[in-house]
Parts: C-alpha cells; sequence; structure tokens
C-alpha cells in the first residue's frame, strides 16, 4: 500500500477540498467520510468507495473492517498522523477517510409516509432529521434547496442514516409536489394558530409533510400546493421549535 506523509500531497489537497467545498463535491461528483462509524458503514451501502485513506493505528485496531474497506474501495494509502489532521474537520481525527462517489441511484419516493425538506439550511437540522426519519421508519425524504447533504456535519449528524436513507434531491419542490397530489394528502407545517393541529390530523393515508427553512419557514408556493397546513401546538411562550425538532414530532404523529 502506497504511503502519504506530506500534506502538501496533490491527493490530499484534492481530498481536503472535498472536505471543505460543497462547490469541489458537486464538481467531483464525490464526498468524504471521516471515522471509523461513518466509514464502516459505507460496507453495507449502495455507495462506492473510490479511495480510502487510513493511519498504521487505525489499522492496528480495526484490521478486519479495515481490510473489507480496502477491498471495496479502488485506492488505499496509508497516511501519516500528520496528514490525518490536515485531512480532518474534527479536532480528533480517528485516521481514517474514504471518498465516496455520489448515489446516483436516488429515485421518487415511493413509500406512503414522506418528509419533505424545503430550504432547510443548517447541516445538524438536515443530519438529525435524516437520523430520526431512519430510525422511525420513513425511508424516503425529499430535499429541496437544502444544505449539502454530504457537507460533513450533515453526515455526521445524520450518524450515517445519509447512506441507507432514500433521500430524492429536488430542482423543484412545487413540481415534485403536484405529482404526488391525488394519491397523497401533502401537509405544510406552519407555526400558526389558524392551522390545524397536528393532533387532530389522519395520517392513514399516503401523507408528505414539509418541513420549512429554519428562519422563514414553508415557501408560499409550497403551501398553496398543500392539502392542508398543520401546526404543532405549544402551550409555552416559544413561538416555534427548531427544524428538526419539529420534524421529529411530525414523524411520530404520522406513523402513530
Amino acid at each position: 500500500m502506497e504511503k502519504i506523509t506530506s500534506k502538501t500531497n496533490d491527493i490530499i489537497k484534492d481530498t481536503k477540498r472535498l472536505m471543505t467545498s460543497s462547490k469541489a463535491r458537486a464538481q467531483k461528483g464525490a464526498f468524504v467520510l471521516e471515522g471509523a462509524r461513518l466509514c464502516f458503514d459505507v460496507l453495507n451501502s449502495v455507495y462506492k468507495v473510490e479511495t480510502l485513506f487510513i493511519t498504521e493505528k487505525i489499522f492496528e485496531r480495526y484490521p478486519l473492517e479495515i481490510s473489507a474497506l480496502i477491498d471495496k474501495s479502488d485506492k488505499a494509502y496509508m497516511i501519516s498522523d500528520e496528514v490525518s489532521k490536515k485531512l480532518s474537520d474534527t479536532e480528533n481525527p480517528q485516521g481514517i477517510f474514504a471518498v465516496c462517489s455520489f448515489n446516483k441511484k436516488s429515485k421518487l419516493p415511493e413509500s406512503k409516509k414522506i418528509i419533505a425538506l424545503d430550504n432547510v439550511q443548517d447541516p445538524s437540522n438536515v443530519g438529525a432529521i435524516i437520523r430520526t426519519a431512519e430510525a422511525l421508519g420513513i425511508e424516503d425524504i425529499i430535499a429541496f434547496n437544502c444544505c449539502d447533504i454530504y457537507n460533513p456535519k450533515t453526515l455526521r449528524a445524520s450518524m450515517g442514516s445519509v447512506l441507507r436513507e432514500n433521500i430524492y434531491l429536488s430542482d423543484n419542490l412545487e413540481k415534485t409536489l403536484e405529482k404526488f397530489k391525488g394519491e397523497y394528502m401533502i401537509y405544510s407545517s406552519v407555526p400558526s394558530s389558524s392551522a390545524e393541529k397536528i393532533t387532530n390530523i389522519d395520517f392513514s393515508k399516503p401523507s408528505i409533510c414539509v418541513i420549512g427553512n429554519e428562519a422563514n419557514g414553508v415557501e408560499e408556493n409550497i403551501k398553496s400546493v398543500s392539502d392542508k397546513l398543520i401546526t404543532i401546538p405549544m402551550l409555552g411562550n416559544a413561538e416555534s421549535l427548531n427544524a428538526s425538532v419539529a420534524a421529529s414530532i411530525i414523524m411520530w404523529e404520522m406513523l402513530r
């Protein structure tokens, strides 16, 4: 296995760019997983590993799992601790990184319960929503104009769920939702007392619930194609909830 010990190596610089730049990820059609948990998760996913970077320490700790990753990777490099620190997006790197190709198999959702994200920008929120969706058994997520789902913070917050969920990246949420009209009930979540309480909604029919932007909520054109505006009733003084918290409550009610 070839070794890389220089932080200025072109391969390392290109990989670091993928870690830090959404534009670079889009141009190359690839992203970087960091850490043992995420890298091992890719073994049971549809994602292809282009390049694997490991330190001697991590290989000694997980020889079987890393050997399996090496077999799945097109290329594998042994890197120094210094190079690991250069690549890392965290303060205490574990010494394992996997460059993976984008998943081109994402398809229009077909399951009976779907979450749609409208301009949700915080990587931690998006990651947490995807993680909660998987935990509750919601397999399909529509994402429109959200933060990059392959952002390292999103990947970490999702705890690997990004790799397993069907995330359909819509370029026009209104048109995407219109494809489901008639067959699905479409709901938009809003912080308004005039909207129908989510506790009164019958989710027995196929349903799509839209979660809006952290600051501005669901866009007006999306509200207009929705069958109902729904709200989470709150007894306290807070006017609204964090997007990921609201999504968690909504998904729980959808499946209750």
